[in-house]
């Protein structure tokens, strides 16, 4: 089909024709008399009136056709030198014919003007029409309505929803995780109503809940609650922030209780007799102890650290920030394992504790808050932090990364007893936040094209990349290998020397069916973040349209199976077969996380850019260039 000029240029384009017409005409003209029409009939009348009424016709579709003049030309010279064995054949038909007008050809383009079409025609966007994609993110702005909706009805100040059940449960503490996980989800979507519900709660209840609840979790309540508050304080304006919306409380009423509850959550760190915290708190008599076992999670410590930076950062108080650098500067000095570390570690001690290494729960966000902190911190000497984060990830490359048989999907595994012990071909689903962590650690944040134009990437950054790449490939094949298209809590992968006969994920369609092994008690969903994540961070890195469509295939999975009519959506206890059973809980991080990235995946790049935002582990966006105030 023919593309047609914008109207300016078809203007200049005809403005142009009219002027050459003349002088084409006259060179036409000068053709036909001097070829061999003249030689077979100027020398009768019939011929004579034959060649003058072709050139008064040629001249009438030349003034009267509408495409460009170039665009006719060539083909009226290829008339002229046929017309005479054309009129010989049968003088009438042809004269018929030729008085026809011609059919619309499509424009001829300037080199330059073809240079910019076919870039158009060809770009990712383009071809994934702006519109498909418009409707498609907000269909996930309409599912995180119907989750807030029924959080809303049933469960409003409680953790989490029980969307089957219809009520609300707290097992985060009882500070409203949901409200305040959700809040800059709407903020970022537009949706006003949400906003002002969320922070009209926050005002009026959060603080009374601050000074009065019992045990919470240092880790799970600085990264959802404080980090959730501090990310909605800079997206309503706080300290000039982006003021993506105007509704709900003055922004200070967000920045209040964050201070307010991190001042209660410091005892985690004073009371250690290391720099290693502990990892529950007593809200209302600000106590702190370690977890029964006396050990804390690898990851949970050192996943603390940009929410308290930032904090520090928008008040002027650097206590904050300096108690939870304080983990960090303290793991530097440990002994690893190529970068690689075990998931325990004694606030006691200091130690590590154990040989489990892995970059599932327990220890994920270690690798990833290396890198994030790095980048948030790049000006204040932190160097230290990028040094073991390019450590940690040769030593993943070298000793945890491997590929199925017999398709060859890389995944990342185990080494439950060190590495001196075997290696387990486990991944949890946790461990698909690694692609993105690669990709960003490569790119910083621009994109891959940007980087390889300026010159940017290492041979280690562009080894980091393709793992990243095949680590999202990987992931999404977890979740269109099963019977719902939803990815288990855990999968294990065939390795030479393992039977392909283990239990799989019920999809017998998939390609990887005998790649990918999923156990009964790993089956469930929980409606997990980390796969969108590393989608989202791919797209934006790598501008390559796979990743939306792979997003977009989990999104309609979500809303198949795991949609409740009532409102919210529940997680799953069984991803292999249809109909899945239901388990009855909708995770906060589903509002704070999964819709979040979907609704990032499927739009403009500007919102919310990676290379001027990082995000916490549970998603909650902190500008990465900080100003602190002085005191």
């Amino acid at each position: 089909m023919s593309k047609s000029l914008p109207y300016s240029m078809k203007d200049v384009h005809y403005d142009n024709a009219k002027f050459r017409q003349r002088s084409y005409l006259k060179v036409i003209t000068q053709n036909l008399l001097t070829s061999n029409v003249k030689r077979d009939y100027v020398s009768c009348s019939t011929g004579k009136f034959l060649v003058l009424l072709m050139i008064g016709g040629l001249a009438y579709l030349m003034f009267t056709h509408t495409s460009p003049i170039h665009a006719v030309s060539g083909l009226a010279k290829d008339i002229g030198a046929k017309v005479g064995d054309n009129l010989n054949m049968d003088g009438s038909s042809r004269v018929d014919k030729f008085w026809r007008k011609l059919p619309r050809l499509p424009p001829r383009f300037s080199p330059d003007e073809i240079g910019s079409t076919n870039s158009s025609i060809h770009d990712p966007e383009k071809l994934n029409a702006a519109s498909d994609w418009r409707a498609r993110q907000q269909s996930v702005k309409n599912a995180f309505i119907h989750a807030w909706s029924g959080y809303k009805n049933y469960a409003m100040g409680h953790d989490e929803l029980m969307p089957l059940s219809q009520r609300g449960v707290d097992g985060l503490g009882g500070l409203g995780a949901t409200v305040v996980d959700a809040l800059d989800t709407a903020m970022i979507m537009g949706i006003d109503e949400v906003v002002s519900e969320a922070g009209s709660w926050i005002e009026k209840h959060l603080p009374e809940r601050i000074s009065q609840k019992g045990q919470v979790n240092l880790f799970e309540t600085i990264i959802r609650v404080v980090g959730g508050l501090l990310s909605a304080y800079h997206l309503s304006g706080g300290e000039q922030g982006k003021n993506l919306i105007h509704k709900g409380p003055n922004p200070t009423v967000y920045l209040t209780n964050a201070r307010n509850l991190a001042d209660h959550l410091l005892v985690a760190f004073t009371s250690s007799p290391t720099a290693i915290p502990f990892s529950d708190v007593v809200l209302h008599d600000r106590s702190a102890h370690a977890a029964p076992d006396g050990l804390s999670s690898t990851s949970e410590v050192s996943t603390l650290q940009l929410e308290l930076n930032y904090l520090s950062s928008v008040t002027g108080d650097p206590k904050y920030s300096k108690v939870s650098m304080k983990v960090l500067e303290h793991m530097k000095t440990l002994p690893k394992e190529e970068g690689l570390v075990p998931i325990y570690i004694s606030p006691h001690s200091g130690e590590f504790s154990g040989g489990n290494i892995r970059l599932g729960s327990r220890g994920d966000s270690y690798y990833e808050y290396l890198l994030k902190v790095w980048l948030q911190q790049r000006d204040n000497n932190v160097t230290y932090l990028h040094d073991m984060y390019e450590e940690a990830m040769k030593g993943v490359r070298h000793l945890l990364v491997r590929k199925s048989i017999p398709n060859g999907l890389v995944f990342v595994g185990e080494l439950p007893s060190g590495p001196n012990g075997a290696f387990s071909p486990k991944m949890d689903h946790l461990v698909c936040f690694l692609s993105g962590t690669l990709a960003l650690g490569a790119t910083k944040g621009i994109t891959k094209k940007e980087s390889m134009k300026n010159n940017l990437l290492t041979f280690e950054d562009l080894e980091n990349l393709k793992l990243a790449e095949d680590l999202a490939k990987t992931c999404y094949e977890m979740y269109s290998v099963t019977s719902t298209g939803l990815a288990p809590e855990i999968a294990y992968f065939n390795m030479k020397g393992h039977s392909e006969e283990g239990p799989d994920g019920g999809n017998k369609s998939s390609k990887y069916v005998h790649d990918i092994i999923i156990k009964p008690a790993d089956r469930h969903n929980l409606l997990r973040p980390e796969t969108v994540e590393s989608l989202f961070i791919l797209y934006r890195i790598t501008e390559d349209p796979k990743y939306r469509e792979w997003g977009w295939e989990i999104f309609k999975a979500f809303e198949k199976h795991t949609k409740v009519d009532s409102g919210g959506y529940s997680s799953l206890d069984d991803v292999t077969t249809l109909p899945p059973r239901r388990r009855d809980k909708m995770e906060t991080f589903f509002l704070g996380e999964t819709l979040k990235y979907l609704y990032l995946l499927f739009g403009d790049n500007t919102v919310i850019p990676l290379d001027e935002f990082v995000f916490n582990t549970e998603a909650h966006p902190f500008p990465i260039k900080l100003t602190t105030k002085s005191e």
